[in-house]
């Protein structure tokens, strides 16, 4: 069989994501469970948290650009007939910064936009339809989120994307994360499930309404 060729916004070549996108689909089951039982605050606060988290990692990898490299490390590329080990490293971290700031951008534009079209649906079909509420925000802000990620790492960093390689890797990454969305309801079911027998059946609805409520 021949192998699967795509021409999207005049993009020619093999199916291709970033790497990244391969962690979302665990985010958003998360992310929807904590709606449901915690509402608006709930995911508020791990999404400034995870937010810390990105930005810790971005001032650490533009500080280790910034040190001064060990003569060892200059004499092993020497060694090896590498030009300069410290030029690849700061290579490969420099663009790291920009995917750092990028995602930390999608990733709270996207979450705010998720958190309210979540309760906009929910306001709209009460505890009706958790499905609908789980899909139709992830497609909403993983829209923006998949877009916004790949404009600022690859087309406003040093890459400079062309816009059509730009808007062909952001519409397979959006297109993966809504098929894992999908996928994944049955997961989403079986937590909500999970925390009910946990919690009890009295406790869980009272969580859920002040998650409604909020």
């Amino acid at each position: 069989m021949a192998p699967l060729e795509w021409n999207l916004f005049g993009q020619s070549g093999s199916l291709s994501f970033t790497a990244g996108t391969l962690l979302w689909p665990i985010v958003f089951v998360m992310t929807d469970t904590i709606n449901e039982f915690f509402g608006r605050r709930g995911v508020r606060f791990i999404s400034w948290l995870a937010a810390g988290l990105i930005g810790y990692g971005f001032l650490f990898a533009f500080a280790a650009i910034e040190l001064a490299p060990a003569g060892w490390w200059r004499e092993a590329a020497q060694a090896q007939g590498v030009p300069d080990y410290q030029a690849a490293f700061a290579a490969v971290f420099g663009q790291g910064l920009w995917t750092i700031a990028g995602s930390l951008t999608a990733f709270l534009v996207g979450q705010l936009i998720d958190v309210s079209v979540f309760h906009r649906i929910r306001r709209a079909t009460g505890e009706r339809h958790v499905w609908l509420r789980a899909t139709g925000s992830t497609a909403v802000s993983q829209l923006v989120d998949s877009f916004v990620v790949i404009w600022i790492a690859f087309v406003l960093g040093p890459q400079k994307w062309p816009t059509s390689l730009f808007l062909a890797v952001s519409t397979l990454n959006y297109a993966y994360k809504m098929a894992c969305a999908v996928a994944l309801i049955p997961l989403l079911y079986l937590m909500r499930r999970g925390i009910q027998a946990y919690l009890g059946p009295e406790r869980a609805r009272q969580l859920r309404e002040q998650a409604a409520a909020a």
